[in-house]
Order: structure tokens, then sequence, then C-alpha cells
């Protein structure tokens, strides 16, 4: 029996060697985007994922914001390293933006008292969700990507840039674009280690 959800799982990756060469209309990956993160699921159906796609200009001026918020933190003499890593993600073609919307969260929160304490844990595992559904429909579509948290040293000048609501909780970056280099092979450990099936 073929599963070709398991095999769109199988074949995302994080890809890291990038370019911009990527065949998919920007209206198609809007698309892909929109639909997975739409489709995905959440605690009480509170659609609390939001998403910000960065193409173009907007997208290499993201990197140049963690690239220049890190130059303030990170020593001179580690930088080089830093700012290689940084301009790999930039040399994608775009990057998603995830955030989870607070006052989605903190209105449950008022009307379901009895599960205060878990809708926070709730959003995280709901945007997780959007980010895998996100990356694996990209990867379907031969698009290479990698999912990146500079969060929360960027989130005001990200805000500040984009005029992103202040309820928005920036929760993870995904650059994405054509792949240069496949990812190499992947190691798992061992099924007894990991599984336990009681029948």
């Amino acid at each position: 029996m073929t599963n070709t959800f398991l095999d769109s799982i199988k074949v995302r990756r994080s890809i890291y060697a990038l370019d911009k060469n990527v065949s998919l209309e920007d209206s198609k990956i809007e698309e892909i985007v929109k639909d997975a993160v739409k489709y995905s699921p959440s605690s009480f159906n509170s659609q609390s994922s939001r998403a910000v796609i960065l193409l173009g200009e907007n997208h290499d001026k993201l990197w140049n914001i963690v690239e220049d918020t890190l130059r303030a933190i990170v020593p001179a003499e580690n930088f080089a390293a830093t700012a290689e890593k940084v301009g790999s993600f930039r040399a994608g073609y775009g990057t998603v933006l995830f955030f989870e919307d607070n006052a989605v969260i903190e209105g449950l929160q008022e009307n379901f008292a009895l599960y205060a304490d878990n809708f926070p844990v709730w959003a995280e595992q709901s945007t997780g969700i959007a980010q895998h559904s996100v990356w694996v429909a990209l990867a379907n579509a031969g698009i290479g990507a990698s999912l990146q948290h500079y969060n929360p040293l960027i989130d005001d000048a990200v805000k500040a840039e984009w005029d992103i609501p202040a309820s928005w909780n920036l929760r993870a970056q995904m650059p994405f674009g054509n792949i240069v280099q496949e990812a190499g092979e992947k190691e798992f450990i061992d099924d007894a280690d990991r599984f336990r099936v009681f029948k």
C-alpha cells in the first residue's frame, strides 16, 4: 500500500544550500503557504496561527535585520561565521514568518477558564503543525526550506518593518528557495528505542 502523505513527509528535510532560482510563480507559493496553514488543525478550531510571506526585497530585508541584530551582540571575532550562516538564508527566494495571535489565545483563556493553562501549550502545538504543513507542502513542490528561530531578538524590528499587529507573537522563520544541494543522509535511532506497540 502506498501512502502519498508519508512519502511527502519523507521528502521534507532541512535544506540550507538555497538560491533564488525558484520555478514556481509567486501566486503558487502563496497558495501553498495559505492552504497549508489554513487546513492545519488547532485546539478548539482557534485558528490562532498567522503567517507572513516575504518575497523579493522584503525577504532580503528580513535577513539584513537578523544580521544587524546579531552584529550588535556577537563578538566581532566570531561574527564571520554568523554572517555566513545568515547569508545562506538570504540567498534563498523567500521567507515565511510564523506567528501565534495572543489575542485569540487570551480570548480562549477567558471563555474556557478551566483550560486556561493549556491554551499557550496548545498554541505552540498549533504553530508546530502549521510550520510542518508548510514545510512538507513546499518540499512536495520541489522547494527547499529550513526552520529558524531568531525570535525574540528580532521581534520588535520585524513588527515595526511590516506593521505586524501587536498581538502576533513571532514563533519561527522559514527561509525557502531553489535547492542547490540536497541534505545528507539522515540517520534514525532504533525503532525499539522510540516505539512501543501493545496488542
